[in-house]
């Protein structure tokens, strides 16, 4: 089966030939460009992504262009920054594909210490606490790397367009009633500074955004 893969993407020019590169087969990958300053774009479009322009600056705002642009029946969204690994994205998919699961996350195991920061940690896990309080579902980790199919995606409407994106597609589908799984994907150190959670004030922004979404 196809799989869409959206990969909101600002100013990732020196990571994106190592994560298309590794995309498998079956897998095409749609860069949304949120604004990018390095040439990422070029660069990706260089490396046979599907590039989409999202003028309107929020992560939420790139991965909703992506899904917009998407066609394939399943649709895998995941970081532009090298800290996932492509070729982990039928492990992920697999749930969604065989009809056993409606939306299944990435639970992150870093590699390594330095892979991810003692205070985005503590963020995640604040969050996936309230999280599995809300729902009822299993869930340890709001990783960036997940699956569902495309038109049950559009159907949720979802509406915040910044960090709290990730998580409001979590809880309308627990309202939907979906089947939500997890399963463990590689977290590594990512190629340049994090946007999100490479700082503790970018930490905390990103905890608000998802603690309203929620």
């Amino acid at each position: 089966m196809q799989i869409d893969v959206v990969l909101p993407c600002l100013d990732e020019a020196a990571a994106l030939p190592w994560v298309l590169g590794r995309m498998p087969d079956g897998c095409r990958a749609i860069v949304v460009d949120n604004g990018s300053t390095d040439g990422s774009a070029e660069v990706a479009a260089r490396h046979g992504a599907l590039v989409v322009s999202e003028p309107r600056p929020g992560f939420g705002a790139a991965c909703h262009a992506g899904l917009e642009a998407a066609t394939a029946p399943v649709v895998c969204f995941m970081d532009a920054d090298a800290s996932l690994d492509p070729r982990q994205i039928p492990y992920v998919a697999e749930g969604v594909v065989s009809g056993a699961a409606d939306l299944v996350l990435g639970r992150r195991r870093p590699v390594t210490a330095s892979a991810w920061p003692a205070h985005a940690r503590l963020g995640n896990r604040v969050l996936a606490w309230r999280l599995r309080r809300r729902t009822g579902a299993p869930l340890h980790d709001l990783g960036p790397m997940r699956a569902a199919r495309r038109t049950a995606l559009l159907a949720l409407g979802l509406r915040d367009r910044r960090f709290g994106y990730p998580l409001e597609m979590v809880l309308r589908a627990s309202e939907a009633g979906w089947r939500i799984g997890e399963v463990d994907v590689d977290y590594l150190p990512r190629v340049g500074h994090s946007k999100v959670t490479g700082t503790v004030r970018g930490t905390v922004r990103t905890v608000r955004d998802m603690w309203r979404a929620a």
